[in-house]
C-alpha cells in the first residue's frame, strides 16, 4: 500500500486517546461545581487507560476521582497511573463489564459524576481525532478509517467528527470505518456477522489487548449507528495476529499498543481479501502508548507465551563476556543482513 497512515492517539498527557474526551468532561464537572451543583467527584469503571486520564485531569483541577479496576487485568503501568495520581483506586474481582454495572449503580445514588464513554461529554473530546485527520491530510478525506474497539464510544465519536465536517461543508463525504475487536471479546464482531441481527453480550476471554476486553460494550448502539451509516464493516484478529502484528510495526520504528495490533491485523484481512484496495488512502488509529504494555511486549519478545510460535520475536542474545564470542555473534548477525 502506497497511502497508508497511522494516526497515534498515545503521544498524549497519560499516553493514550482518552485524554481528548477527558479534559472535556472535567473542564465541564469543573464548571458544574463553580455554580454550586451537588457533584462531590468523578468515577469511571476502567480497563487501564480511562482511569489514567480521569485521574490526571481531576487532580489538575483538584477534583476527587475514583475509578473501578477489575482486579489482575491491567497492566502495571497503567494501574499505577490513578495510583500516583491521587485517585480513590477499588481493585475488584470482576471483569470490567462487572466494574461498569457497579459504578453505574453507585453514580445513581451518590453525587459522583459518570465518566464512562456512555457521557457523550467524552465523545465531544473524542471526535476531534477525526477532525484533524481530515485538517492534517488538507481535507481530503481518507478511504478507510480503522479503529479498535471495546466498549464501542471510540467508533462513533469518529463517526460523528467526520459526519460534523461533512455537514459544515469542509468535506463532501466521509470515511468508510472499520471497527477492529479482538476474537477473545468481539460481541460487536459477531453481531455484524448476524446481520445485526439479534446482539448478545458475551463474557469476554483474557486478550492482550486488555483495555477491549469487554462483552457488554455500552455504546453498541452508537457504534452500529455509526457502522450502518458509514457503510463501514467489523473486523477481529486472534491473539497471535495481534501480537504478531504488534511486533511488525515496533520494526518499523514505532511502539504501538496490543490494541493497535488489533487494528492492523484487521487492516491485513481487509487488504489480503480484496476489501481496501493498495491505492486506498487508509488510517489505522493507534490508541495508546506502548509503554502502558511493555510486559506483553518482553513475554513476546522472550517466546514466553503459550501457545503462540512469536514468529518476528527479537530476543537478546547470550554472549560470553570476550572478545572472541562477541566477535563471533557479530559476524554471524551480519552475515545474515547480507543476504
Amino acid at each position: 500500500m502506497n497511502d497508508l497512515w497511522v494516526k497515534h492517539c498515545g503521544i498524549s498527557h497519560t499516553g493514550s486517546f482518552k485524554d481528548l474526551g477527558m479534559s472535556v468532561l472535567v473542564s465541564q464537572v469543573n464548571r458544574l461545581r463553580k455554580m454550586g451543583r451537588p457533584v462531590v467527584g468523578v468515577g469511571c469503571a476502567s480497563t487501564g487507560d480511562t482511569s489514567a486520564a480521569l485521574s490526571a485531569y481531576c487532580a489538575s483541577a483538584g477534583i476527587p476521582s475514583m475509578v473501578f479496576l477489575p482486579a489482575n487485568r491491567i497492566s502495571m503501568a497503567q494501574l499505577v497511573q490513578p495510583i500516583a495520581n491521587g485517585a480513590f483506586v477499588l481493585s475488584i474481582d470482576t471483569d470490567f463489564d462487572g466494574c461498569m454495572q457497579l459504578i453505574r449503580e453507585v453514580t445513581a445514588e451518590l453525587p459522583i459524576y459518570l465518566a464512562n464513554s456512555l457521557n457523550s461529554l467524552r465523545l465531544e473530546g473524542q471526535k476531534t481525532a477525526a477532525i484533524e485527520i481530515l485538517q492534517q491530510f488538507d481535507w481530503e478525506v481518507p478511504d478507510w478509517v480503522i479503529v479498535p474497539g471495546g466498549n464501542l464510544g471510540n467508533i462513533y465519536a469518529f463517526y460523528k467528527g467526520f459526519q460534523m465536517c461533512k455537514e459544515l461543508g469542509l468535506v463532501d463525504r466521509i470515511p468508510r470505518l472499520v471497527c477492529a475487536q479482538a476474537a477473545n471479546a468481539n460481541p460487536l464482531y459477531l453481531y455484524f456477522k448476524a446481520g445485526w441481527k439479534d446482539f448478545k453480550a458475551i463474557k469476554a476471554s483474557t486478550t492482550f489487548a486488555s483495555a477491549i476486553q469487554i462483552g457488554d460494550p455500552v455504546s453498541i448502539d452508537r457504534a452500529v449507528y455509526a457502522l450502518q451509516n458509514s457503510n463501514g464493516i467489523v473486523e477481529e484478529a486472534t491473539e497471535e495476529e495481534l501480537m504478531d502484528a504488534m511486533a511488525q510495526a515496533d520494526s518499523t520504528g514505532m511502539f504501538i499498543c496490543p490494541h493497535t495490533g488489533v487494528a492492523l491485523s484487521a487492516l491485513f484481512k481487509l487488504r489480503n481479501s480484496g476489501v481496501i484496495k493498495p491505492t486506498d488512502k487508509t488510517v489505522v488509529v493507534s490508541t495508546a502508548h506502548g509503554l502502558k504494555f511493555t510486559q506483553s511486549k518482553t513475554d513476546y519478545h522472550s517466546k514466553d507465551i503459550k501457545d503462540m510460535a512469536c514468529r518476528f520475536s527479537n530476543p537478546p542474545v547470550q554472549v560470553n563476556a570476550d572478545f572472541g564470542s562477541v566477535m563471533d555473534v557479530l559476524k554471524k548477525y551480519l552475515l545474515s543482513k547480507a543476504h
